[in-house]
């Protein structure tokens, strides 16, 4: 009997136990799911973060804008160049003779337009002795018609005479030969002012046509010389391009020329990549963005340098579409069978200059973003949302 209460009360004790143990393990879970709660509303709630973020930055492709051989190729691939630095150099030649060609083109027009403004002053002193040539045609002419006038009344006179006997034969024949003098003085005057007028009219036209080629301009400013001038710089600009230099400091990358390759304008050569100027563009899902605003801070890092190395950033814009809406082959739902994807909105990064000079970033990199929504200035940020979404967009 005593046997059997014992084990009873062992029992018992065992049941307590466990009981309390359970009471303990449920009181656990539920401190543990009440911390796991309070963490996620006052700390991780306020984090979104991606691994699908790159380096990228605003690569300058270098193209010829005039062609011709390849002469210099002063760089190559992974080489470290200044803005200035000259990268390649085409052979001038063709250059150089367009500008010899388009100086004395300038020279000529210069002369050309100095002749038209010295011979005005010859087409006015033209016009002024065609005006006295006319006076001097208008006086004989009137000298003609005086004496035609004068031989045709001695002619009537003599030949009403003629049948009373009082003029004689001889006579009138000399009346006849007045005459007809008189009348041919007459037609030659009357020619002579025709081509003294035909002159003046001529000698008029040519100025006022030697007057629209230099009017209102001087030599510098005359349309022949200043079309001359810019073929005359254009020349030398083109001269000037067969010196290719680098428009930024940065890394030579991607490099296609060869020496003594024939380029064309407008054919890639190399690209300088600003490896200072590096950014970072984080795709993040859709449904994580409603927090996110410019200006707010951003935790980054690099998988080239891991967890050792820390990159403060702020986001400073987010892109104009999703990656698959600016895809090469946009993704088609037109047949009806269709399966909503999260979309991914890249989200543009700027990274700390110090930080990146003293851990340099190449184009390409993989990199881990965190961005912090509970930083940022919140009227600006929402003022530049609001600028970049246009009016008549509702406000998230």
């Amino acid at each position: 009997m005593s046997e059997n209460n014992t084990s009873s009360a062992a029992d018992a004790l065992m049941k307590k136990r466990r009981n309390a143990r359970l009471a303990l393990l449920g009181g656990v879970v539920v401190l543990a799911a009440a911390g796991s709660t309070a963490y996620w509303k006052l700390h991780a709630s306020h984090f979104v973060s991606t691994d699908n973020a790159y380096a990228a930055a605003e690569v300058a492709q270098i193209t010829p804008s005039v062609g011709g051989t390849v002469l210099e190729v002063n760089v190559s691939d992974t080489d470290a160049v200044k803005q200035g630095d000259v990268l390649l150099v085409i052979d001038p030649t063709d250059a150089q003779l367009a500008v010899a060609q388009a100086t004395a083109e300038l020279d000529r027009a210069t002369r050309r337009v100095k002749s038209y403004m010295a011979n005005d002053n010859n087409l006015s002193a033209q016009i002024s002795a065609r005006e006295a040539d006319a006076q001097r045609a208008s006086a004989q002419l009137a000298a003609a018609q005086a004496d035609f006038e004068c031989a045709k009344v001695d002619l009537q006179r003599r030949q009403a005479l003629v049948a009373s006997g009082s003029v004689s034969g001889d006579e009138l024949t000399r009346a006849k030969n007045g005459f007809d003098a008189a009348t041919a003085q007459l037609a030659a005057a009357k020619a002579a002012a025709a081509q003294v007028t035909a002159n003046q009219r001529s000698a008029v036209a040519a100025k006022e046509a030697n007057a629209a080629l230099i009017s209102h301009s001087t030599v510098d400013t005359n349309p022949e010389v200043a079309a001359a001038r810019a073929r005359l710089d254009q020349a030398k600009v083109d001269l000037a391009r067969t010196v290719i230099r680098a428009p930024l400091d940065g890394v030579v990358a991607q490099r296609r020329v060869q020496l003594g390759q024939r380029v064309q304008p407008g054919m890639p050569l190399m690209a300088v990549v600003p490896v200072h100027e590096i950014y970072v563009d984080a795709n993040f899902k859709e449904v994580q963005l409603e927090k996110v605003r410019v200006g707010q801070s951003v935790k980054l890092h690099a998988d080239i340098y891991g967890k050792n190395v820390t990159y403060q950033g702020v986001v400073e814009g987010f892109s104009g579409g999703s990656g698959s809406a600016f895809a090469a082959i946009p993704a088609q739902n037109a047949t009806g069978n269709w399966i909503k994807v999260v979309q991914r909105l890249p989200v543009r990064v700027k990274l700390d200059a110090a930080e990146l000079q003293a851990n340099p970033l190449k184009v390409g990199l993989s990199m881990s973003a965190e961005i912090d929504t509970r930083t940022g200035d919140k009227q600006a940020t929402a003022a530049a949302a609001a600028a970049a979404e246009g009016p008549g967009t509702a406000t998230r």
